[in-house]
């Protein structure tokens, strides 16, 4: 590290020579640099040990190689539980079309407003070394650094997901892992990929998605985004409106098949992302949106059974056209991949001004659980690593203090609201009572019901997208991973599933199979969610729970007008 002015020998002139040569670090050659130990003693050789004689034992008083082994020890993060394997890249953000008149953040307020962002693609499932062309969804997450904080789009490759209980994750999630007994995973044995599944049929239009083929995207490049989740855009009235986001490849999209999948590198898609950009073949995203009004949002689920807070529903376009807002170009491969990529931490809970989360249960989960991962993974402060920082327009001060690797803790600043030397603070941006309706009700236990409207989103998948070899790919996928499930009752169950889709599905796949499926899931009972399409009382209720202790939703969790229980209290009394 070079040294600071020869003449102030002061703290203060170490720490400015610290963080001003964090990005000569960054792009210094090893030719310039000296070989040290990690408080920056040179060394002649890193291959050298002290011992007593040659033919004697090790020192302890050897720092150079103790240093080198404890850190060697320590270089590993926990990795992601999910989206372990991923990629990512820099670049930037530009408004083309402002919607002032929908949202009040700055991102959006100005044609030709533009921020930097990172982005991390990743496949969900596998591990850290597993294979980029695994028949998975892919994780696709934004962090646009705007003028008025960070604001992290954790979005996936697909418009929804298996699951709108959040309980379910960490379950769904197990099952998606290798086997507890043989630690094989569902490519040799899908047992409990289908146990999971057959019991959880809300998930059936993900499973549709994910073994068509956008389940093996061609690449990152060449796959769309989406927010999945329903958030509001609020403008600076307080008004404001659900919202759908889509990141649209300008590339187009393509795909892999099962077959040619296998024949290709493990890093296939980080290579494609990585090479693309040297050349200067820089990718390109459109951002659009979809919007509903509150009373929209309603009508959606009264009349057509479209329910905005459940993630594995669709806005249909015909109905909810897409408005382009902006588009992003990665431009800028990281420097050094784990600084900036396997550091990177997104976290939805990060919106500017003019965002705001929905009551959406799945999204509400994800509030808490993606930073608490963060601060597990990588430490308190991962916020002050570079990649994670925010790039405001203002100077950012709070009263979070010291914890592990605590460089940024806010110098002589008060670590509490003081009188004597006060923070400044900016002006609510929004009337929070106006843009979160009043949440009066009783404690539930909630868990909801599948529906005949679960199954509208993919039987338009198969009668209405897919041509015909499409569908020949989408059996073929499902028969494969069915063969390798070692109870032939999930599969009789999964096939029930799909019967509800389209017959045609059920009899194609028990050809494909041999085996036959159950005629539909009337006469059944599900041990993850309750059945509403059942007239037998005894099957109605997840795993057989006491009908006269639990409660079935009247509504799926979707927005209604509901009567409300009057309030009169003050400092939160009724």
């Amino acid at each position: 590290m070079a040294l600071p002015h020869a003449a102030d020998m002061s703290f203060t002139a170490h720490v400015s020579s610290q963080f001003a040569t964090y990005e000569t670090d960054r792009r210094m050659k090893s030719k310039d640099a000296i070989y040290t130990t990690s408080n920056g003693v040179p060394m002649p050789h890193p291959y050298e040990t002290q011992r007593l004689s040659e033919k004697g034992p090790l020192l302890l008083q050897d720092f150079h190689l103790i240093d080198l082994l404890s850190h060697f020890d320590r270089e590993r993060i926990p990795e992601r539980v999910v989206h372990a394997k991923g990629s990512g890249a820099h670049g930037l953000f530009e408004c083309t079309n402002p919607i002032p008149e929908l949202c009040q953040a700055d991102i959006f307020s100005t044609k030709g407003k533009k921020c930097p962002v990172t982005v991390r693609f990743s496949t969900v499932g596998g591990e850290a070394g597993s294979h980029d062309l695994a028949r998975d969804p892919r994780g696709f997450a934004v962090k646009f650094r705007t003028e008025e904080g960070n604001w992290d789009l954790v979005a996936n490759n697909t418009p929804v997901f298996f699951l709108r209980d959040p309980a379910k994750f960490p379950h769904f999630i197990h099952t998606q892992k290798r086997d507890p007994t043989t630690h094989l995973g569902s490519g040799d044995d899908s047992t409990m990929f289908w146990d999971y599944l057959c019991n959880n049929p809300e998930s059936i239009h993900q499973v549709m998605i994910l073994f068509g083929d956008r389940g093996i995207p061609d690449g990152f490049r060449f796959m769309h985004g989406y927010s999945g989740h329903t958030l509001k855009l609020v403008n600076k009235n307080d008004e404001w409106v659900y919202c759908q986001i889509h990141m649209k490849s300008m590339q187009g999209t393509a795909f892999i098949t099962q077959e040619e999948s296998v024949k290709l590198s493990p890093d296939y898609s980080h290579k494609d992302l990585f090479e693309a950009i040297e050349r200067e073949d820089f990718p390109r995203w459109s951002v659009e949106i979809q919007t509903m009004t509150p009373q929209q949002g309603e009508d959606a689920w009264k009349q057509h059974r479209i329910n905005v807070f459940d993630l594995t529903h669709v806005w249909p376009q015909s109905m909810y056209p897409r408005r382009k807002v902006g588009e992003f170009c990665l431009n800028e491969n990281a420097v050094n991949y784990f600084a900036e990529i396997e550091q990177a931490a997104f976290n939805p809970a990060h919106m500017p001004p003019g965002i705001e989360p929905t009551p959406d249960p799945v999204l509400q989960s994800r509030l808490f659980s993606y930073p608490d991962t963060h601060r597990h993974r990588i430490g308190p402060n991962y916020q002050q690593l570079p990649v994670n920082a925010p790039r405001t327009a203002y100077w950012p001060a709070n009263f979070q203090r010291d914890g592990g690797m605590a460089f940024f803790n806010q110098g002589t600043r008060s670590n509490y609201l003081s009188s004597i030397d006060p923070i400044h603070f900016k002006e609510r941006s929004h009337d929070s009572r106006k843009i979160h309706g009043p949440f009066v009700g009783d404690a539930i236990a909630y868990l909801s019901e599948i529906r005949p409207e679960d199954f509208n989103g993919p039987r338009a998948l198969w009668q209405k997208v897919w041509d015909e070899p499409a569908r020949q790919r989408f059996i073929g996928n499902v028969a494969g991973k069915m063969a390798v499930c070692r109870e032939k009752e999930f599969i009789r169950r999964q096939i029930a599933i799909f019967r509800e889709v389209d017959p045609d599905i059920a009899v194609r796949l028990e050809k494909a199979t041999g085996i036959q499926g159950y005629d539909g899931i009337a006469e059944m009972r599900f041990n993850g969610t309750h059945n509403g399409m059942t007239r037998d009382p005894k099957l109605r209720f997840a795993n057989g729970m006491d009908a006269s202790r639990s409660s079935l939703p009247l509504h799926n969790g979707a927005p209604v007008k509901t009567p409300m229980k009057g309030t009169d209290g003050v400092n939160g009394a009724c």
